[in-house]
């Protein structure tokens, strides 16, 4: 972060010149007052958007249309209405802020092209940073009995989200809550970004990833990310570079969160036979995902505190118990049914996608993002993500053998109906627009697409090519890797970035030479993180709605970086010298 500029859009902040009424001119007679109808909606004002550092911010950001008493009546109308009405008309609702959302104009990073670097780094360096990024996971799993997360608020939003997709959140979410807050943080969107206060929440960076540098993170677990996190400790493991010490340490943290993933986060629903099947709750209940008690409360006074299995989740846990050699039962569940049960046929058909916020893809194949609980509840209704249905494509073919997919007909078709879903992505050059992902990055659409191809190429040959016939990830491969090759690594990229080519490049079998800028980026950016983290956090997912919330931290960034730090080191030292 640089100060000098930070410094800079703080003091402009504070002395900009009003030019219209003020977010809290519209809001403040509508939701201080005594009689305000949905108590929600009021509490969420107060705490997420009248709190008092973002009022003496966003005190002198006015919108000179807002001048116009027709325009400005039918918004405080309309929130109004929200405010009161048991029943709202979302859609009206929602018309005069989306023409406000409208007015905003936000553009995804464009890195500029750079000089690649002549020479791979020494091998020692590697090797020093993989176990320098080791080190970091299993202290922090020391210190805290898990490895943490963090999720940050970023209220200028997502540039994919204009006013079609506020009107089309307030229709597809589900719960009253996840509809409030959308409309309030859209609301004041519009007087963030179009004031000097978005300059100094939406800061400038280098590469793809966003950097989280907002002061408040929230600190969290899942059962998503202790997967992740021990899919990391497996590759620091499989480098052979692990102390007989760290290595028992690694082996116990996996082991714990394994367990975490498929006891603690485990949830019964509804079976596609109508009986029931065990899968993985995306945030179990309390006291497991560890928030600060300051931070539950406030999760709970903004309304996200209905959460529901996912087919993410589900499929992550199940993949690393699997790598990992458990035998649990929830792994002899053929969740190949359970997904098909979730899968779009005909272009169309059950299931709903409610949050079709990438409706410009072509979905038929794809699997959506959210499992009904048992009494039925889906508060975020429901959605498609590309990357998600990697995982869900990746866990199959790890446990191919185990749910007998080729042996049955049904299944195989749910496989390569999914597989036709990616590549339809892909020979469209789809999967590369951010507007395609609903959670995900591209860059990390390329690396999970690697992953998902080294679990296909670890089946029998017969196997593969009963699962896919003619050739489709060969393919899929050549596209993939051309984007990683030719656009991701000859632009200025971050250590983010760089962990994400390098997990691309190694799976798909790239040549040595493609190593070189990914892995310079990575080791001269070792030691940029707070409190010796061996890196910064950035953006690893993100919700959409109700605003551009990013999940990542420190520990995210050393676990990226270690695997792929590990898959370069495979593919660019001698076997010999690699053993």
């Amino acid at each position: 972060m640089d100060l000098h500029y930070m410094a800079g859009a703080f003091y402009r902040a504070l002395t900009a010149a009003k030019d219209g009424p003020s977010l809290y001119d519209v809001c403040d007679p509508v939701f201080l007052r005594q009689s305000c109808g949905n108590s929600h909606l009021a509490k969420f004002y107060q705490t997420a958007l009248n709190n008092p550092a973002l009022r003496l911010l966003l005190r002198r950001a006015g919108l000179p249309e807002l001048r116009d008493p027709v325009r400005f009546r039918a918004l405080r109308d309309a929130l109004t209405a929200a405010c009161d009405e048991d029943a709202p008309d979302w859609a009206a609702i929602g018309r005069p802020v989306a023409d406000l959302v409208d007015t905003i104009q936000l553009a995804h990073p464009k890195p500029k092209r750079v000089t690649p670097p002549l020479h791979l780094p020494r091998p020692a360096d590697v090797d020093a940073a993989i176990r320098a990024c080791g080190n970091h996971l299993l202290g922090s799993f020391e210190r805290n009995g898990f490895i943490p997360t963090y999720a940050a608020f970023n209220l200028i939003g997502d540039p994919d989200c204009g006013g079609r997709e506020l009107l089309m959140a307030l229709n597809g979410l589900n719960a009253r809550g996840y509809k409030n807050s959308t409309l309030m943080f859209n609301l004041a969107r519009a007087f963030i970004a179009r004031s000097a206060v978005g300059r100094l929440i939406n800061p400038p960076w280098i590469g793809i990833a966003e950097p989280m540098w907002q002061p408040v993170q929230i600190r969290h677990r899942s059962a998503y990310y202790d997967a992740f996190f021990s899919e990391a400790l497996l590759g620091f493991l499989g480098c052979g570079l692990a102390t007989p010490e760290e290595s028992a340490a690694a082996r116990h943290a996996v082991d714990a969160m394994i367990a975490f993933c498929l006891d603690t986060s485990r949830e019964t629903v509804r079976g596609p036979d109508g009986g029931t099947v065990d899968v993985v709750t995306a945030l179990a209940p309390l006291p497991h995902p560890r928030f600060s008690r300051l931070f539950w409360q406030i999760k709970q006074r903004l309304g996200f505190d209905v959460y529901v299995p996912d087919c993410d989740t589900t499929a992550s846990a199940v993949s690393v118990a699997t790598q990992a050699g458990c035998d649990d039962p929830m792994l002899r569940q053929p969740l190949i049914d359970v997904f098909a049960g979730l899968q779009i046929r005909d272009g169309g058909r059950a299931p709903t996608i409610t949050m079709p916020l990438n409706d410009h893809i072509d979905y038929d194949g794809g699997i959506v993002t959210w499992i009904d609980s048992l009494s039925g509840e889906r508060p975020f209704g429901n959605d498609l993500d590309p990357t998600l249905n990697l995982d869900v494509l990746e866990v199959t073919l790890r446990n191919c053998a185990r749910w007998r997919v080729i042996e049955t007909p049904a299944r195989l078709d749910t496989v390569q109906r999914l597989i036709g879903f990616h590549r339809r992505l892909i020979a469209s050059g789809q999967f590369t627009d951010q507007k395609s992902h609903i959670y995900y990055l591209p860059e990390l659409y390329c690396a999970y697409f690697g992953r998902c191809t080294a679990a296909l190429r670890a089946l029998p040959e017969s196997a593969q090519r009963a699962i896919d016939p003619d050739d489709a990830f060969a393919e899929m491969r050549d596209a993939v890797l051309g984007y990683v090759q030719q656009q991701l690594i000859t632009h200025e990229i971050n250590p983010f970035d760089a962990a994400l080519a390098l997990i691309a490049l190694g799976h798909l079998g790239a040549e040595p030479d493609s190593f070189k800028a990914p892995l310079h980026c990575i080791l001269n950016a070792l030691g940029e993180g707070p409190r010796g983290a061996p890196f910064k956090a950035y953006e690893w997912n993100k919700m959409k709605t109700p605003t551009r919330i990013l999940v990542g931290g420190p520990e995210v960034t050393s676990a990226f970086a270690l695997m792929g730090l590990a898959l370069a080191r495979r593919a660019t030292t001698p076997r010999s010298a690699a053993n």
